[in-house]
Parts: structure tokens; C-alpha cells; sequence
């Protein structure tokens, strides 16, 4: 858990991270890396890699295996703990709080600086990793791709997407990032899903929504995995998170994409408020968007 990491952090000292570092240099090459490796990867006398060795192991922070030859590789804790000692180094990061959405593909916790922030770490690929690789297109193109490869790309990918868009876009404010972590804006609010819109509310709502996925559309962006559960109602309006998936819209597939992101938002509509949405065009809708034109979407009713 991330809790404990930060507990531990105190503990570890500057050689301990130097061979976390070493493991995680040594894992761009091979899912364990191989004990004689080690002392180059991470810098240190072999007589220092066993002492750093079972430090580390006994916090949980890497894993070893005897089988064929001795290796280690870091678990997800030791990853975390890599990063948070960046952040904390950075002066991003001074607390690590409550858990404030744990999720198949991603850990969100409060953390405390100059204000409260969340901070975001990507878990794709450690537990489904084969599952992740045939799906994500952003590991298609390599031979070798590591869990570290595949968090740390979303990360990546999503911090960037969030500079692009915010402010003009209705989206958490990126504060820093690092390996698969993301710190950004913690938002106030409720999940979509969660929220019992009252009958007046629920076209205004929609409208919201589809205008923040225009807004992304005109700013580069197709989100790509648009539902209930990645947008926030607040009191100012809607936020919409939860972007490591997105395309730019010259992707070959951004157009697939946000009929899919459309069809998905006015659907959920549909399904819960059945006498306030009524079926909608939706490629008309996309070609709206597209179009930079308005996306009202009582504009957009099937005759």
C-alpha cells in the first residue's frame, strides 16, 4: 500500500534508492535482472547490493526468484517509492493522505504540499500485463515491454494531454510527473455515475459534457474512453478526468473514437434519464464536433 511506502521512505537511505534504481534500469532488459548485474546497474560494491538487497526486500520494495538464476525485480511498492522520493526531492510532494480512489488500472491518494493535490499512480500492466499489451497501442512497437514501460508511458501520455488542455479545457490542473505517477489539481466533486441529476438539470449536464469533448477535440484531443466514471459534477460545473488513453485527432482511429466517446456519454444519459434523452444522431453529433459547431444536443434528436 501507498501508505506504508511513505512510512518507509524515512527509513531508506541514499544507497537504497541508488539499487531500486539499479533494478528498474536493469528491467528495461528483462522482466528480472540477474544479481551479478546489479553492482553496474545500480553503482555499488557487490558487498553493498547484498546488504541494499535485503533492505529493500524486507520492505517489499523488489522480489526475488532462485529459479534458472538469482533475480530481482521491483514490485509496484518499490516503484512508488521511487517516484514519491522524486516528488519529495522536487518539493511536490511533502504527505501522502487517505486513498481517494483505488481502481483495476490506477491507485489516486491525497497528498499534501503547499495545498491538497491528488496524486495518481498508473498500475497498467502489472497484474494483466499480457491483456494490457494487446490492448494499448502504445506498446505495440516493442519487443521488450516491462509493466514499468507500460505505467510509466500512461503517465506520460496523460500528464501530456492534461498540459495541452488545461486551462481551456474543463480538466484536473497537471502539477508534476514522474515515472507512472501524476500529481494534478484534486477535484471537489462527484462521479457522474453517482450523481441523481434533477429532471432540469440533466440536458444542461449532457450539454456540458459534449461541449468539454468539443473543447478537447479543438485542442488536439479525442479522450477515448469517455463514461460515467471519468467525469466529475461539481459546483461550477463538470471536470473530466482520467486521460492516459487519449489520441490526438489525427490518430487513424480518432474519429471511431469519439463516436465511441459520444454514443458512450449519451447513452448513460439515456439509460438513467429515459424522459429527458431521447436517441441522438450520434455521427451527426461527431461531425459537430469536429466541426467546431454547437453540440446542443436537443440540436441532435432523431426524428
Amino acid at each position: 500500500m501507498v501508505e506504508n511506502v511513505a512510512s518507509e521512505l524515512a527509513e531508506l537511505e541514499s544507497e537504497d534508492f541508488y539499487l531500486l534504481s539499479g533494478v528498474e534500469q536493469g528491467m528495461r532488459f528483462s522482466e528480472w535482472v540477474a544479481r551479478e548485474k546489479l553492482p553496474d546497474f545500480a553503482d555499488l560494491t557487490p558487498e553493498n547490493v547484498d546488504y541494499r538487497l535485503d533492505r529493500c526486500e524486507r520492505r517489499g520494495l523488489i522480489e526475488r526468484k532462485t529459479i534458472q538464476y538469482e533475480g530481482y525485480r521491483l514490485t509496484f511498492e518499490g516503484y512508488d517509492a521511487l517516484a514519491l522520493h522524486t516528488f519529495a526531492e522536487r518539493g511536490t510532494v511533502e504527505a501522502v493522505g487517505a486513498p481517494l480512489g483505488v481502481g483495476k488500472e490506477s491507485d489516486v491518494y491525497e497528498v499534501r504540499s503547499y495545498t491538497s493535490l491528488a496524486l495518481k499512480f498508473h498500475r497498467e500492466g502489472y497484474t494483466e500485463f499480457r491483456e494490457v499489451n494487446r490492448e494499448r497501442e502504445y506498446t505495440a512497437d516493442r519487443e521488450h515491454v516491462s509493466w514499468l514501460y507500460t505505467a510509466r508511458k500512461a503517465a506520460k501520455r496523460e500528464h501530456a494531454a492534461l498540459e495541452t488542455l488545461y486551462p481551456d479545457v474543463s480538466v484536473p490542473r497537471p502539477v508534476d510527473h514522474n515515472r507512472h505517477a501524476v500529481v494534478m489539481e484534486r477535484i471537489d466533486g462527484v462521479e457522474l455515475g453517482r450523481t441523481a441529476l434533477e429532471p432540469e438539470q440533466v440536458r444542461p449536464v449532457l450539454d456540458l459534457v459534449l461541449g468539454e469533448m468539443a473543447g478537447a477535440y479543438d485542442a488536439g484531443y479525442v479522450h477515448a474512453d469517455m463514461s460515467e466514471y471519468n467525469v466529475f459534477v461539481t459546483e461550477a460545473g463538470v471536470v473530466v478526468f482520467d486521460w492516459p488513453q487519449a489520441v490526438p485527432t489525427d490518430h487513424a482511429n480518432a474519429r471511431e473514437l469519439l463516436e465511441r466517446d459520444v454514443e458512450n456519454v449519451v447513452g448513460y444519459f439515456r439509460r438513467k434519464y429515459p424522459n429527458r434523452v431521447e436517441a441522438v444522431d450520434v455521427r451527426a453529433l461527431a461531425d459537430a464536433i469536429e466541426a467546431g459547431e454547437s453540440v446542443a444536443v436537443s440540436e441532435f434528436f432523431e426524428e
